[in-house]
């Protein structure tokens, strides 16, 4: 049986990154201060840690000792290993981000904690529906563009299906101005967020889809600063490896007191 196709080129995606600017990398490191600030509200220190990036450079100088490896298919963590695995800005990029979680959660040792931060389904929200917009209008049809991302849901079963205890899910919306269309694109460049999809065009976006993209961009997502709206949505997935000390639901129906007598109200049963 052949392997699936896979949806990004990581050749491309390696070039992509290889050409990135240190200085581009502010979603990287929003991230990692959004870490920093879900850390500080544990009651515990962290001592063994590991980091899944593709920028060690953001990361080394949080945590000196960490063990920061690639984002590969296959992640070169040791089973049981870690008290601490942080998934950095990568999931999606992942060919397989459940495989990626799964990888996370066997390094883990028990009560061990995963923190996994990822662009999520709104992002580039704009650009996406401008670019569909004007592609359709000046070629009559659709090229793969942009990235597929998962939404807050689809992330949130990720977590329980790599068999996480006490899974949470959020999200928050960074939004960046830009002069143009143009100021963007090159700024994704800069990131190291170009087209890596397998299936991308390999030529060149005409310059027509592109001229009329910009001037759709402007019309909608003009802010009154006079510049252009973009939107990443960051996604964090929290999970700690399942241990019998943690705390868990009481079973339906265990319960010693009735809840409308907390309350000081009557209980009565809801019509059919």
């Amino acid at each position: 049986m052949s392997a699936p196709p896979s949806l990004f080129d990581h050749a491309a995606l390696a070039r992509n990154r290889r050409r990135a600017k240190e200085s581009a990398l502010f979603l990287h490191s929003t991230a990692c201060d959004m870490i920093e600030d879900r850390l500080s509200l544990i009651n515990r220190s962290f001592t063994k840690i590991a980091v899944v990036s593709p920028f060690p450079q953001i990361w080394a100088g949080l945590w000196p000792d960490a063990h920061i490896v690639p984002d590969a298919e296959v992640l070169d963590l040791e089973v049981g290993e870690y008290d601490l695995v942080i998934h950095a800005m990568c999931l999606h990029w992942a060919n397989d981000p459940v495989g990626q979680i799964i990888q996370c959660r066997r390094a883990l040792e028990k009560d061990g904690l995963c923190i996994a931060v990822s662009l999520g389904g709104s992002t580039l929200s704009q650009l996406r529906a401008v670019l569909q917009d004007a592609e359709s209008q000046v070629s009559g049809g659709l090229s793969p563009r942009l990235s597929p991302m998962a939404d807050i849901r689809d992330m949130g079963a990720v977590l329980q299906r790599a068999g996480f205890a006490l899974p949470v899910a959020d999200s928050e919306t960074l939004t960046v101005e830009y002069r143009d269309l143009w100021h963007l694109m090159q700024d994704l460049r800069d990131m190291g967020a170009a087209n890596a999809l397998t299936d991308r065009p390999k030529h060149f976006t005409p310059r027509a889809i592109l001229n009329r993209a910009s001037k759709l961009y402007a019309d909608r997502f003009t802010l009154p600063t006079g510049r252009i709206a973009a939107g990443f949505e960051l996604i964090t997935l929290t999970g700690w490896a399942p241990d019998e000390s943690q705390p868990k639901p009481l079973r339906p129906g265990s319960a010693a007191a009735r809840l409308a007598d907390a309350l000081g109200t009557d209980e009565f049963k809801l019509p059919d």
